[in-house]
């Protein structure tokens, strides 16, 4: 083994475990930005808004007055139910994008 390093590694540990560390103070930073982040979607013509965060969890659902039907309540609940998926969806492609950037496009299981 070569002094201060590992074969083929191409580097010794010092610089290893600084990479380590900025790449855990890159991850932390991205976490942070996207948290504050909010995706907007709307359904029905706008009848149906819906904000969810990059955390991944719903943070507001407006509802227009003439949305309600009582005759037609499934037609709202489906509106509500795609305005929901498509926003959480936006949130789970954004924090995937975001990953690529910072990992080069290589798959590490279980970080978001």
């Amino acid at each position: 083994m070569a002094k201060g390093g590992f074969p083929g590694m191409g580097g010794n540990m010092g610089n290893l475990i600084k990479q380590a560390q900025k790449f855990q103070q890159q991850m932390e930073q991205m976490q942070k930005d996207l948290e504050t982040k909010e995706f907007t979607v709307s359904t029905g013509g706008g009848a149906v808004t819906v904000i969810a965060n990059g955390k991944k969890q719903l943070v507001d659902i407006k509802i227009k007055p003439e949305a309600v039907d009582p005759d037609d309540v499934e037609m709202l609940e489906d509106l509500i139910i795609v305005a929901c998926n498509e926003a959480l969806k936006r949130a789970e492609d954004e924090t995937a994008g975001e990953m690529k950037k910072l990992t080069g496009g290589i798959n590490i299981p279980g970080m978001f």
